[in-house]
């Protein structure tokens, strides 16, 4: 009997070894001419001792096949996920657009016209001619996060005239109430919704005013509006008032 192991043949078992996921190569096998012949594959104790003894006395033949590499160092994952997380942050503010200078918000009404003519009825004489009306816009306003609209006066008489000299306090009065009416596109706090029309406005009686809004950018208009005085003449002199818009990021 003859067992030869070619060159092609060696090259496909190396191959077949080097397969990714096969088993490890042990490989016993002994052949023989006692006996009329005899062949042991991969033997157990005994089996061996008896493939050893032929080898030994010179009847039989012996061949062996061993193969080892280390294991991998962990459980192989054949998919691999990577979570990245990404982070960042944006700062809270809040704009508004108001002149490039302290004059543009500086609101002068010039003279407030009264009835000074010698043939008004006494019941008219020194009263407002009509209401005094300030117009105020600006085409960049809004907070990026929840935030209050604020408006408040410095003093709830409106503009006050603060060195009116004596007066008959039944017939006159040193102060011109006004009202503030500030308008935008928002929305309310907390909704993710498309903007609408939205306002806060200060009454003639009221010192202040908020409303809470969401994120919101836009163009504001602030009305200012004086209305007539009615009953009463106004004191001559210097009449002032200031009032503060403010956006306030929660």
């Amino acid at each position: 009997m003859k067992n030869i192991l070619c060159g092609a043949a060696a090259a496909l078992a190396l191959a077949v070894a080097a397969a990714p996921a096969s088993a490890q190569t042990s490989e016993r096998h002994y052949a023989g001419t006692a006996f009329g012949g005899y062949t042991i594959t991969n033997p157990g104790f005994f089996g061996t001792l008896a493939g050893e003894l032929g080898v030994a006395t010179q009847v039989g033949t012996r061949y062996r096949a061993q193969a080892d590499a280390p294991s991998d160092t962990e459980t192989a994952t054949p998919v691999v996920d990577v979570v990245f997380t990404l982070s960042g942050s944006v700062n809270k503010d809040c704009s508004f657009y108001s002149g490039n200078n302290s004059n543009a918000r500086n609101i002068d009404f010039g003279v407030i016209g009264v009835r000074t003519g010698d043939n008004e009825n006494v019941n008219n004489a020194f009263e407002m001619v009509g209401p005094a009306v300030a117009n105020i816009d600006t085409l960049t306003a809004g907070c990026n996060f929840n935030n209050n609209v604020e408006i408040a006066k410095d003093d709830i008489r409106g503009l006050v005239n603060t060195a009116p000299g004596g007066y008959d306090t039944n017939e006159f009065q040193a102060n011109i109430p006004y009202e503030v009416a500030a308008s935008w596109t928002g929305v309310a706090l907390n909704a993710q919704v498309a903007g609408s029309p939205q306002s806060l406005t200060v009454g003639t009686s009221a010192n202040a005013g908020t409303k809470q809004q969401g994120a919101w950018r836009s163009r504001m208009d602030i009305d200012i509006t004086a209305p007539v005085v009615t009953g009463k003449g106004l004191v001559a002199g210097d009449y002032s008032g200031t009032t503060t818009l403010t956006l306030r990021a929660l």
